[in-house]
């Protein structure tokens, strides 16, 4: 396996594809020496410490330049080579131009990873390999979705001709391209920490699984399995100081697909199941902004025009009273004299005479008021496309910090939710802005560690605060500031590093028991979903169980022994994977169904999910199931079996 990328993903889809699934690996990152930091401009000490205390803890779990690389060299092209203790091979190179990706051996790999920040470089790199080797599997990191499902189309196309043959459905070949992004898999996930606190999600081509955690049941009670038990919470779960549920907690740490014994055995422990699945349509077409009518005049003017016509109403009352006349004609000579229209009450009686000068002297008052309407709503439609400002009495809102790649993908999301959100960015050419304009969305501009910008997006009175810049310090100094604030406030950290998070998450957790405090990793999330791809596997999504993943996969039947031929319930494998629903629908029913997201092609809904425990898995089925990182190697035959520790 090759993996070719420059930031976090790479180096944890790198070890997730060592660790989890034994392949050799070959890792293309840049230079050590191109990787800088920004310098610590206009922040507190304190973050300037807490920046040199996430790159020591950077160091430490090997992400860094890495004394710990044995026998550096240099290779034909000039790159540096270095085998880690994990033995995976590295070779620093500015870019994956076509000398180094044939130094890393594109020929002779079983599939390639392109997972560069830049879609540009994913692209170049992955006309350049298909070149290099027409029979090889990308897998290829976009955040453009249009985009990728042409390139997918093209490389395919170009793998097939370069096989012998003109139609890609005419003959197999081994080749394929799958075009994933980090921020459309991370991004359930983080929005559904923020609305629901312990509610996972998994969206993926028009496929929605919804899993819950629920609390320890009560002396009598008996908890609720839903669909399914997907995994029981780690026994120290509600100790604010106890250990965390990281893959090394062991026997005091999260259980992942127990079976039924283990369940019922299972006193004083929460749970996450499987509570509803639904099928996700296409959405309706983003139309054009429209200028809500309520926002063309303002409170104080509206009130003005109401008392406006309040007057004009008792004034034709009055005339009626005063001159016998039938209500209409009343009301229209009311209007004349309003508007100043000629029609002098002369040899009138006296009262009508007082009306008109009444009137008049309120069409004087009306100018003023029609000139300011006229002005006001000129301003708002010209404001129609600029950004909006938090308006007043907001609350129960999610504040996002960080409109960028992740940002705006969990945005939108928030936005389908229907549930208001206020973004705060620093960049006023963030790409997320015009994704925030689109939509309506209020946005502060403002450095986030700068006094009185939360407090303009309203953090007193939010719901949750999403912090999701690529700075960890930014998000960590944010979240400390919002906690300041509001103690009980819902916090959801992007951190690079895993280790950093699981301890900001259970420093957090002791100090503030009782607020829901979540820390996510993108390329923590990412990377099984990138490793599934590599590996030939479709991942629908995968969802975070304290510090652990839980993957969702589609899968064929035949060739697996470990399904083909048994029942369902002879097919769960406690621990490693357990099959939730069959996929009824054809390959060309799948290849033809739209994907909500983009438009384009993506899965049918033809799933059933109440499949007898006495279903036999026939070599033709193909099933959707949840599994651990290691069951799913084991049965794709990566790794050995129990024995192998798997």
């Amino acid at each position: 396996m090759v993996v070719c990328g420059d930031d976090g993903l790479a180096h944890r889809l790198a070890a997730e594809l060592r660790g989890v699934y034994d392949e050799q690996v070959t890792l293309v990152v840049p230079p050590a020496t191109r990787v800088a930091r920004q310098p610590v401009v206009g922040r507190a000490r304190a973050s300037a410490l807490l920046d040199r205390v996430s790159a020591a803890v950077t160091r430490a779990a090997g992400n860094g330049n890495g004394n710990g690389a044995e026998g550096r060299g240099t290779g034909a092209t000039g790159t540096r080579i270095a085998r880690t203790p994990g033995a995976v091979r590295t070779l620093e190179a500015p870019e994956a131009s076509e000398a180094v990706l044939a130094e890393a051996g594109v020929e002779r790999a079983a599939a390639l990873a392109l997972v560069y920040d830049d879609d540009e470089t994913n692209i170049r790199a992955a006309l350049t390999a298909r070149r290099l080797n027409p029979r090889l599997p990308l897998v290829l990191r976009l955040y453009n979705r249009r985009l990728g499902q042409h390139i997918e189309a093209l490389l395919d196309q170009a793998a097939a001709l370069a096989s012998g043959g003109g139609d890609p459905e005419a003959e197999a070949f081994d080749a394929s391209t799958t075009v994933l992004s980090d921020a459309d898999t991370a991004a359930p996930a983080l929005a559904a920490t923020a609305v629901a606190g312990t509610t996972k999600v998994v969206q993926t081509d028009g496929l929605m699984l919804r899993a819950v955690e629920r609390p320890p049941p009560g002396p009598g009670e008996v908890a609720d399995p839903g669909l399914c038990t997907l995994a029981l919470l780690s026994a120290t779960a509600s100790d604010p100081a106890g250990a965390d549920g990281s893959e090394g907690s062991g026997a005091q740490g999260p259980q992942l697909l127990p079976d039924e014994s283990a369940v019922a055995a299972a006193t004083g422990r929460g749970t996450v199941v499987l509570e509803t699945v639904s099928y996700a349509g296409p959405p309706l077409p983003a139309g054009r902004s429209v200028v809500p009518l309520g926002s063309l005049l303002s409170r104080r003017l509206r009130w003005s025009f109401a008392g406006l016509v309040g007057c004009v109403v008792a004034l034709a009352v009055a005339s009626m009273a005063v001159t016998g006349e039938h209500p209409l004609r009343a009301t229209y000579l009311t209007l004349l004299d309003l508007f100043a229209i000629n029609n002098p009450a002369i040899g009138e009686p006296a009262g009508r005479q007082i009306l008109q000068l009444l009137s008049g002297l309120l069409g004087l008052l009306l100018l003023p008021v029609l000139l300011a309407a006229v002005l006001e709503a000129l301003g708002t439609f010209r404001s129609g496309t600029a950004l909006r400002k938090p308006p007043r009495g907001l609350s129960g809102h999610v504040v996002l910090l960080g409109v960028g790649k992740i940002g705006t993908r969990v945005l939108t999301r928030l936005r389908e939710l229907k549930i208001p959100v206020v973004c705060v960015e620093g960049d006023p050419e963030a790409r997320g802005l015009a994704t925030a304009r689109r939509l309506r969305v209020p946005v502060v501009l403002g450095d986030v560690t700068q006094e009185g910008v939360l407090e303009a997006a309203k953090i007193h009175r939010a719901h949750a605060l999403l912090a999701l810049t690529s700075a960890d310090t930014t998000n960590l100094e944010a979240v400390l500031y919002a906690r300041s604030v509001r103690p009980d406030l819902r916090v959801v950290l992007r951190l690079y590093d895993d280790d950093f998070a699981t301890a900001v998450y259970r420093t957090l957790r002791a100090a503030h028991p009782h607020a829901l405090t979540r820390s996510r990793s993108v390329s923590h999330l990412a990377a099984p979903a990138f490793a599934g791809a590599m590996l030939g596997r479709q991942i629908l999504g995968a969802i975070p169980v304290e510090r652990r993943v839980l993957l969702f996969a589609a899968v064929d039947v035949a060739g697996h022994p470990q399904l083909e031929g048994r029942t369902v319930a002879q097919a769960f494998r406690a621990g490693a994977w357990r099959v939730l629903a069959l996929d009824t629908a054809t390959p060309g029913e799948r290849a033809q169904a739209p994907d909500p997201g983009t438009g384009g092609p993506g899965r049918a809904s033809g799933l059933v999910w109440d499949l007898p425990p006495t279903y036999v898995l026939r070599s033709e089925d193909r099933v959707v199931l949840a599994a651990t990182r290691r069951g799913l190697a084991e049965l794709l035959g990566r790794r050995r079996g129990e024995g192998a520790g798997a």
